[in-house]
């Protein structure tokens, strides 16, 4: 059993992506329950998923993204330990806040991987994160 950390660029796809990411995602997704891996996200990615619906005014839409994350998810908010992370992320490897944010949640929650297709963070060593990976290179 491994904790995953999903970025919100994972969730677009796994939602609203274009295939093939949406189909990579949704077999990803179906390995880690295979496998009872615990997945985690954060608050910050809850509210950039309803941004989209919220523009487009379909709370029909807004009520399905936040079941689906809150109910997949063990969804990490941003506190003050937290910022206590970001803070040092922020100044050491100049990041955008966004980023800084999602990595900060990531590594206080202890996780064995971090997906995104960010490229600049997969070059990154974070403590408290074991890997930082793209979609097509997840190992599972």
């Amino acid at each position: 059993m491994s904790r995953i950390f999903f970025d919100t660029n994972v969730f677009i796809y796994m939602f609203e992506g274009l295939e093939p990411a949406r189909s990579q995602m949704r077999n990803i997704r179906r390995r880690m329950l295979e496998r009872s891996d615990l997945l985690f996200t954060s608050t910050m990615t809850l509210g950039e998923l309803l941004v989209r619906p919220t523009q487009l005014g379909q709370a029909s839409l807004i009520e399905e993204y936040d079941r689906a994350i809150r109910s997949t998810a063990q969804v990490v908010s941003f506190d003050a330990q937290t910022a206590w992370r970001f803070a040092s992320l922020r100044a050491t490897h100049k990041l955008r806040s966004a980023d800084a944010i999602q990595l900060a949640c990531a590594a206080h929650t202890g996780v064995d991987l971090f997906v995104t297709n960010d490229k600049q963070l997969h070059k990154l060593n974070i403590p408290g994160i074991g890997f930082i990976t793209p979609i097509e290179k997840v190992p599972l």
